[in-house]
């Protein structure tokens, strides 16, 4: 019997008995619209026509309502089921169905139907399979430049923790234009953030991504607002600077129901502005440091800005 995500019980039963946590009134600088274009409807047709699943929809993104209504769409691929449980996550938990081998062209069809520029592709854990679901997204990627050879591409991988050397260097074999590991939040909240994932492995799989091909563009976010402090933030970039990452995202945790993790506070716009400032000033190539700033919102035109910006560095401009 197949299960109904609607449901939150089935669709987080990881989290069905954790206590209530009390969800805060948002403020103003944080509410977006409910989606109602045309744009919106078209992507959305496009999108169930194709079978394919978003984290836009899966993770209850805010801007999803801008970002559909433009053609924009960050892909997830490899089912809507993910094995891990991260408690600010809204992603289904549970056991993934099988690999679906149809699913690179599917999504690449949609890409080309869309006319997409810039194409986030990202995916579940899938800890089940020996790979982490590696040589899926290397099919994916190759596929899309096949039907869509114009488009530049961004992936968002998992951690691929359990998986040997070669499924990392399966995907940057692929050579997707830029790749994207978020560490979501500073290490001392990951054993109750991200209890199945580890710093350093985290940050060191985004180091060894320029190591093995130094042309790729490397990116990482973390949200704010889950009980951390600045100086833990400051030393989050620092720790990835020292990983040579290119590009920067901080965003405000929403949380996606009484189940997942607390919000600790709304950071206020003059804070993300703060950062924003420290992010330039470390080094980094990009910086998107807002309240609903998050991987893929704005990442086609963030990526042409982080491309021009690497080449006015080499003295290219």
């Amino acid at each position: 019997m197949s299960r109904d995500l609607t449901l939150p019980e089935e669709r987080h039963p990881e989290k069905a008995h954790r206590k209530d946590n009390p969800q805060p009134k948002k403020p103003d600088w944080i509410r977006v619209k409910a989606p109602t274009s045309e744009g919106y409807k078209q992507t959305r047709d496009i999108l169930r026509d194709k079978k394919l699943v978003t984290v836009c929809e899966e993770a209850g993104c805010p801007n999803v309502g801008e970002c559909w209504s433009q053609g924009h769409a960050t892909m997830m691929i490899m089912g809507d089921i993910c094995t891990r449980g991260c408690s600010f996550c809204n992603i289904a938990t549970g056991k993934p169905k099988a690999l679906d081998t149809f699913e690179p062209g599917r999504v690449a069809h949609a890409v080309a139907e869309l006319g997409l520029k810039h194409v986030v592709v990202t995916s579940v854990d899938r800890d089940d399979l020996e790979d982490g679901g590696a040589d899926h997204f290397a099919m994916t990627i190759r596929a899309i430049r096949h039907r869509a050879p114009n488009t530049t591409i961004e992936v968002l991988t998992p951690d691929f923790l359990k998986c040997p050397p070669s499924a990392l260097e399966a995907v940057v074999a692929a050579r997707p234009d830029v790749f994207n590991h978020n560490l979501e939040t500073v290490p001392g909240l990951y054993p109750e953030v991200r209890p199945g994932a580890r710093y350093f492995h985290s940050l060191r799989l985004l180091q060894k991504v320029r190591e093995l091909d130094p042309t790729l563009f490397t990116k990482s976010g973390i949200m704010v607002g889950l009980g951390e402090d600045r100086q833990a933030v400051l030393q989050v970039m620092d720790d990835m600077r020292a990983a040579d990452v290119d590009f920067l995202t901080i965003g405000q945790y929403l949380q996606p129901s009484p189940k997942h993790h607390r919000i600790d506070r709304f950071v206020t716009p003059d804070e993300f502005k703060s950062y924003e400032t420290a992010a330039w000033g470390k080094g980094f190539s990009m910086v998107s440091a807002t309240p609903l700033t998050r991987s893929s919102y704005h990442a086609g035109d963030d990526f042409a800005r982080l491309r021009a910006n690497r080449l006015e560095k080499l003295g290219q401009a």
